[in-house]
């Protein structure tokens, strides 16, 4: 298995708050860089557990499946069921909530893809990705709140 890519986010927001925002697979072409459509196929509750993705992230585009674990609100964490380009898109946010009230949020993925990539080159998408997702998911939660649609 490939080495996962990581960083971490400060939000000025309650782990439900960010969770919610998280689980609102709908809207993440609003704020997710490279999500073209996300479609929820199966759920528990509120909570996802099946979801299709459309994406375009320049040299990588692919439809793909991914199914959810959600760890009350501490964490959620998906693997990849089926795609074309992608043979590995799996990661997890974590949540902790810090003493002055915002969360820290730290966010890992493991990319693979079925044609041959260089693993700089590989870590540095993972980083993009991770970088620009943090961003959005900062950016949302802190302008839109946990309110849907």
């Amino acid at each position: 298995m490939a080495e996962a890519t990581e960083s971490s986010i400060q939000i000025q927001a309650t782990p439900e708050s960010i969770l919610n925002v998280i689980a609102d697979l709908p809207h993440y072409p609003e704020w997710s860089q490279g999500i073209k459509s996300a479609e929820v196929l199966e759920s528990a509750g509120d909570r996802p557990i099946r979801a299709r993705f459309a994406l375009d992230a320049g040299i990588i585009k692919d439809v793909y499946e991914l199914r959810y674990t959600w760890n009350d609100l501490t964490s959620v964490t998906w693997t990849l069921v089926q795609a074309d380009v992608l043979s590995a898109m799996d990661g997890s946010y974590e949540l902790a909530l810090a003493e002055d009230g915002s969360t820290q949020v730290r966010y890992r993925l493991t990319v693979d893809l079925r044609m041959p990539m260089l693993g700089m080159l590989k870590r540095k998408a993972e980083q993009v990705i991770i970088d620009t997702a943090l961003k959005g998911l900062k950016m949302r939660v802190e302008t839109h709140g946990s309110h849907s649609g």
